[in-house]
């Protein structure tokens, strides 16, 4: 007679009641490692070892970057400076993700980022760029232990400091 089966309730694949063998045979595979992505997880920064496991938040990734941006000589700011554009971007985002300017990604192993920036001048855009973007991965795979797959940077401003009578106001 053989043992009764039942289903497995999440899956609601058939179970049988029999013992199992810990160690697979040398006719079946190993059992697999799922993906958290394709089996419904939603996609978070987990850093797993053999005491525990860290969860990053996405929004601890945007302030990192956030951060990291804003170190670098010829940024002036992050963002656009339209109030009302950031007023829509949170209420889309919600408020802990409302960092202006910036958006990422998180995945369990990989991040992307979108940046929008003013940058000084007489700054070089493209080098500056250069180094948003290269500034940006080096602190988040050292602080997250995350691949980063992609900055992408769009420059929405120039900021010109007034430098004489020419730049000032004709109004008084």
């Amino acid at each position: 007679m053989s043992a009764p089966v039942a289903a497995d309730p999440v899956s609601a694949a058939p179970v049988s009641a029999e013992p199992v063998s810990a160690e697979p045979g040398p006719t079946s595979p190993p059992p697999a490692d799922p993906d958290p992505e394709v089996a419904g997880d939603p996609p978070i920064t987990r850093l797993a070892s053999d005491h525990g496991t860290t969860t990053i938040a996405e929004s601890v990734v945007a302030r990192i970057a956030a951060r990291a941006a804003a170190e670098v000589e010829g940024v002036s700011s992050l963002g656009v400076e339209s109030g009302a554009i950031r007023g829509v971007v949170r209420r889309i985002r919600g408020d802990e993700f409302s960092h202006p300017g910036l958006g990422v990604e998180v995945g369990t192993r990989q991040a992307a980022v979108d940046l929008t920036l003013t940058v000084e001048y007489p700054a070089p855009i493209h080098e500056t760029a250069a180094d948003v973007r290269r500034t940006v991965i080096d602190r988040l795979e050292s602080m997250t232990g995350l691949e980063v797959v992609e900055v992408n940077i769009v420059v929405s401003d120039l900021a010109i400091e007034p430098s004489g009578p020419a730049d000032r106001s004709r109004v008084r």
